[in-house]
């Protein structure tokens, strides 16, 4: 007869179990994670190469800052 219900391992075999299908599933979810990587804010960051004053430029365009506040920080960069 069957004792112990197909637990192999002394009874370990279900923590066994267990352990191997959070490393599978960890492992996927860290494969895809990796492969389809998040792109938030990748358009918005200043390259390396842009001045600040490129930058306060666009945030301008964007209706970020209001005509004083462009000026005053236009100001400040340029003295």
């Amino acid at each position: 007869m069957m004792t112990g219900f197909g637990m192999g391992f002394g009874g370990f075999g279900f923590i066994f179990m267990a352990l191997f299908w959070i490393v599978i599933i960890g492992g996927g979810i860290w494969l895809l994670s990796n492969l389809f990587p998040k792109n938030n804010g990748s358009q918005t960051r200043p390259s390396d190469n842009e001045s600040a004053l490129d930058i306060l430029k666009q945030r301008y365009a964007r209706g970020e800052l209001t005509k004083e506040e462009y000026e005053a920080m236009r100001y400040d960069l340029e003295n």
